[in-house]
């Protein structure tokens, strides 16, 4: 490698470097999710109170209204960035047997909106939830046959 193209190497990792010290190398969070988590969580309840919910933007609006009104301190500005966050990942699913094993369990590591995106078929359910067993997910024998057949069902392809 040239003096001059060793140098340009060189300077690249060096601003890559750089960069993700600056930053942790984590990715920086949605603008909704900081309201939420200066708003909700880190004022009044756990994050868990939300990953457990289900809920259409318009259930979100009136809930956020109803945190408002009892004291929760979200700007007239950040309501709609907060509720179109919330109504993003942590919108409603299908009914059935499977749906609170998917809010209990599910959302403890994953948003409502990660598992609506993720369509698999049948078999990549089944791999995936014995790679989440893997991973320690607090899931029974009882519980695996019927979140698999939801998810199967409600989020195949």
């Amino acid at each position: 490698m040239t003096g001059r193209a060793g140098f340009l190497v060189s300077s690249a990792l060096a601003t890559c470097a750089l960069v993700f010290a600056a930053t942790g190398g984590a990715q920086e969070s949605e603008p909704g999710e900081r309201v939420m988590n200066a708003s909700c969580v880190d004022a009044c309840h756990s994050v868990r109170v939300i990953q457990t919910q289900a809920m259409t933007p318009e259930a979100w609006g009136k809930t956020v209204a109803t945190m408002i009104d009892m004291g929760a301190k979200v700007s007239k500005e950040d309501v709609p960035v907060l509720v179109q966050y919330l109504a993003q990942h942590h919108a409603p699913v299908p009914e059935g047997p499977g749906k609170q094993i998917l809010l209990n369990i599910c959302t403890m590591c994953h948003d409502l909106g990660r598992i609506r995106l993720g369509r698999r078929s049948s078999e990549e359910w089944e791999e995936t939830l014995i790679s989440m067993l893997n991973e320690g997910a607090p899931l029974s024998d009882e519980a695996f046959p019927v979140i698999h057949a939801y998810l199967s069902k409600n989020f195949g392809n």
